[in-house]
């Protein structure tokens, strides 16, 4: 075995899906997380709350190390998947992407056809060339778990930019699934949709929970109490409170998420 080989990431937990340690992160000399220790329970929605700029965007992109994009960025702490620390440096960033997909704020399909949209990442990650029937399976089942296998399925060959944004946020959804994640991270993934495309979305939400454990990030308040199971509220990169959604809103252990909550601030 190569010892320079970089380790695949295993994913599911029976109790825990992330379990961070200690994790502090700096955009250059600023300091935007600060010692966050929590773990993210396995197949439910857990939902980030704070006002701007606390960090929970932040937070959430350090689950599969996305902030890495940017060279300025020191990571400190650990974020464990199955036990193993994904900032070791033998960990693939491939493998943990796949296993740890991520949903940004508005839909970014490619510029391709809804079929491609859906392949794209097997044709990228498999080791053989897939074959057609592969492919056309896998179309199906992924477009049938978000929903839109009945309105698409004649239109595989269209491009997906001309496709509603609600569609579209599901199609990138959908574009995930092929890559069987085990997480999946979502950054206020309704922030450009209407109460319709809201509503679908969130029900989507609820019919991949179970399956897949996700981490969403919302500035509505509303959303995250109806959508998530647990809520964390953040502040200033520290993290004030954690508990089941339905007990951070009614009895909140912590002034600060009161405060929040209530509207005072934010």
């Amino acid at each position: 075995m190569d010892p320079n080989a970089q380790a695949p990431i295993q994913v599911g937990s029976p109790s825990y899906s992330l379990v961070a340690r200690d994790l502090s992160l700096w955009y250059g000399s600023f300091q935007a997380l600060k010692n966050v220790t929590v773990d993210i329970r396995h197949g439910l929605i857990t939902s980030l709350i704070g006002p701007s700029g606390c960090g929970k965007t932040t937070l959430l992109r350090c689950f599969n190390r996305v902030n890495e994009r940017y060279g300025y960025v020191t990571t400190k702490g650990e974020i464990k998947i199955e036990g193993k620390n994904i900032y070791d440096p033998d960990v693939s960033l491939i493998e943990l992407r796949k296993s740890v997909g991520m949903v940004f704020q508005r839909p970014n399909p490619l510029p391709i056809s809804i079929y491609e949209n859906v392949v794209f990442g097997i044709r990228i990650h498999s080791e053989r060339t897939p074959s057609r029937s592969d492919l056309d399976d896998a179309v199906e089942k992924a477009l049938t778990e978000v929903g839109l296998w009945k309105d698409l399925k004649d239109r595989l060959k269209g491009k997906a930019t001309e496709l509603q944004l609600e569609q579209q946020q599901k199609l990138c959804i959908a574009r995930l699934l092929p890559l069987k994640p085990q997480i999946i991270l979502m950054d206020e993934p309704c922030s450009a949709l209407d109460v319709d495309g809201t509503r679908a979305i969130e029900e989507l939400m609820f019919a991949l929970k179970g399956r897949y454990t996700m981490v969403i990030v919302t500035h509505n308040m509303a959303q995250a109490r109806r959508s998530s199971d647990e809520c964390l509220f953040m502040l200033m990169g520290e993290l004030i409170e954690h508990s089941r959604t339905e007990d951070l809103f009614l009895i909140p252990k912590h002034p600060k998420t009161a405060d929040y909550i209530e509207g005072r601030y934010g």
